[in-house]
């Protein structure tokens, strides 16, 4: 029998490829300037930080957009354009819809923004809304990984002991603070390598 009781995902290269690129390229084009300045502003200059990390609601970011850039685009498309970046890694899917089928609870543990989650939980990936039933996001929480208060966050969430959570981020340092945290977290890197660790911490999976 597995010690773990819970699975956390991270959401951006994991379940899901992103491209910052395509942001500033779209951004850029919707507010007609350079993408040179939109990938500054918004990324170079703290603004996308500042979003996920739940200071600026979708308003507040469109408007220090457009202050940044002395531009008016329009919200809807401007907010389109900064989500329309994401694309379903379909290797995941046989181990998350596994877990699932087996009975592991799922959960998602995540940096992201108001305008991404959003995006991404509208029907254009279902799995997230079938398979998963705790959703840890740094703008809810008002942390963003590596910090501590979100690891926290996801153990109270989870309501299991930290050494019964199983995690995996593609970013090194947010898996060192998972484990510095307690949790049992490894460095994401392809699908098949985390399917093995699954199977050697004898997680429950139909896959």
């Amino acid at each position: 029998m597995s010690k773990i009781q819970f699975v956390y995902f991270d959401l951006g290269n994991v379940l899901l490829e992103f491209c910052h690129d395509a942001a500033a390229r779209q951004m850029a084009e919707v507010a007609g300037v350079p993408v040179d300045v939109a990938r500054r502003v918004v990324f170079a200059d703290g603004l996308e930080d500042r979003y996920e990390r739940g200071e600026l609601s979708n308003a507040a970011f469109y408007d220090a957009f457009c202050a940044a850039t002395d531009t008016r685009p329009d919200p809807a498309a401007l907010l389109l354009a900064a989500s329309d970046i994401f694309r379903l890694k379909v290797e995941m899917l046989p181990i998350v819809n596994g877990l699932h089928a087996a009975g592991t609870p799922l959960g998602i543990l995540s940096n992201t923004c108001p305008a991404h989650w959003e995006f991404v939980t509208q029907g254009r990936f279902r799995i997230l809304n079938a398979c998963f039933r705790e959703f840890i996001l740094s703008y809810e929480v008002r942390s963003m990984k590596p910090d501590r208060e979100i690891y926290d966050a996801a153990i109270q969430s989870a309501g299991v002991a930290p050494d019964e959570i199983f995690f995996m981020d593609d970013r090194i340092e947010n898996v060192q603070a998972a484990n510095a945290a307690g949790l049992d977290a490894v460095h994401f890197t392809d699908a098949r390598t985390l399917q093995k660790a699954i199977l050697q911490r004898r997680i429950p999976t139909n896959c």
